[in-house]
């Protein structure tokens, strides 16, 4: 269930990233990003980017192909968002660190 600061569609996109479904959870993310009116400047628009960029890591070791080619380069893009959104943070916040080795990794 989510919490007051944890909105509906971060649940259910985390449920669905949990579960290995990373496709349904690009979708999900996305839909948070869809409505930048909500989280136009709040941490859950920033972390609907990490999450767009794990969904799409995620589909990128899992799809055949081109598919997995063309989720790595959706991945790499929403990183390189989320991390520039949070170019200004504190550098030892786990999660930006977290981010960090992932993008890296994906490069």
């Amino acid at each position: 269930m989510a919490t007051p600061s944890q909105p509906v569609g971060q649940t259910v996109s985390q449920a669905y990233l949990a579960a290995g479904q990373g496709s349904a959870a690009a979708a999900e993310f996305q839909k948070i990003l869809d409505h930048s009116g909500i989280v136009w400047n709040c941490w859950t628009g920033a972390l609907a980017h990490l999450g767009v960029a794990r969904a799409n890591a995620l589909e990128s070791r899992t799809s055949p192909g081109a598919d997995a080619d063309a989720a790595r380069v959706r991945a790499l893009a929403a990183y390189k968002d989320f991390l520039t959104l949070w170019k200004d943070a504190d550098p030892d916040i786990p999660i930006l660190k977290e981010a960090k080795a992932e993008y890296a990794k994906l490069q």
